[in-house]
Formats: structure tokens, sequence, C-alpha cells
């Protein structure tokens, strides 16, 4: 199973479960968050929620994804915390990804590693405006 992460829009939060079936992804479960500025309160309750729904836990994430690139500063970097912490505490891969058109497309770079764990970077498109 699949996490995905969009936390790029100030007001809105997306996450979706993607299934694996022949090394291919399957949107499973989605959901839309409205947030107004409280991403960070909103985000764990709604992937705990998502989960719930499709009879899952967080033991059965084999990889968590995120849109990294794009959107404010706070947003942008409230998904790829959460997702780095994740894929840290559930010991499973982290990539940079996008949605497409209900598909998961993986971006190639976006990531490194730090002692033998993934990361994902955040990628800022103009300088930061957090005051």
């Amino acid at each position: 199973m699949l996490l995905y992460i969009d936390t790029t829009l100030n007001d809105k939060i997306k996450i979706a479960l993607f299934s694996k079936k022949n090394n291919k992804y399957f949107l499973l479960s989605s959901k839309n968050i409205a947030t107004k500025r409280q991403q960070s309160e909103k985000l764990l309750p709604a992937i705990i929620s998502l989960l719930k729904k499709n009879n899952l836990d967080f033991k059965d994430l084999k990889m968590i994804t995120v849109s990294n690139e794009g959107g404010s500063f706070t947003s942008l970097r409230i998904g790829v915390v959460t997702a780095n912490a994740l894929a840290y505490a559930l010991d499973v891969k982290v990539r940079a990804a996008y949605l497409k058109n209900k598909e998961i497309i993986f971006k190639e770079n976006g990531f490194t590693k730090i002692n033998n764990h993934e990361i994902v970077e955040a990628i800022y498109n103009k300088e930061a405006s957090i005051g």
C-alpha cells in the first residue's frame, strides 16, 4: 500500500491510498480536506481516517510519497516533514511524487539518503516569506 500526501496548497490537503498489482499502482481511495491554515493539525488525523475507512493500519503502508515542490513555504514543509517522519518511523521508502489524472507519477529527483534513511527534500520556487 502506498500513501500519497500533497500539502502544496494553503487551504487544502490531498491524500490518497494506492494499491500495487503487477508493478502498477491503482488508486484505492482519496480524500481532499479543507484546511485554511490548519494543515499541521488536520494532516495526521486525516491519514488515520483514510486508513481506517479502508480497514488499514500504518503497518500496511510500504511506501510514502509526497508532493515536494510548489506552494507556500510552510504548507509544503508540513507535507514533506510528515512524509519523512512517517517513512522513518515505519521503516519504509519515501519518494517525491505527484498525481496526474489519478495516476501516481514518481519524480526522479528530490530525495537523498542520510544515515541509511531516505528523505524527500522540499524544493522551494521562491524565497521563504514566513514573517
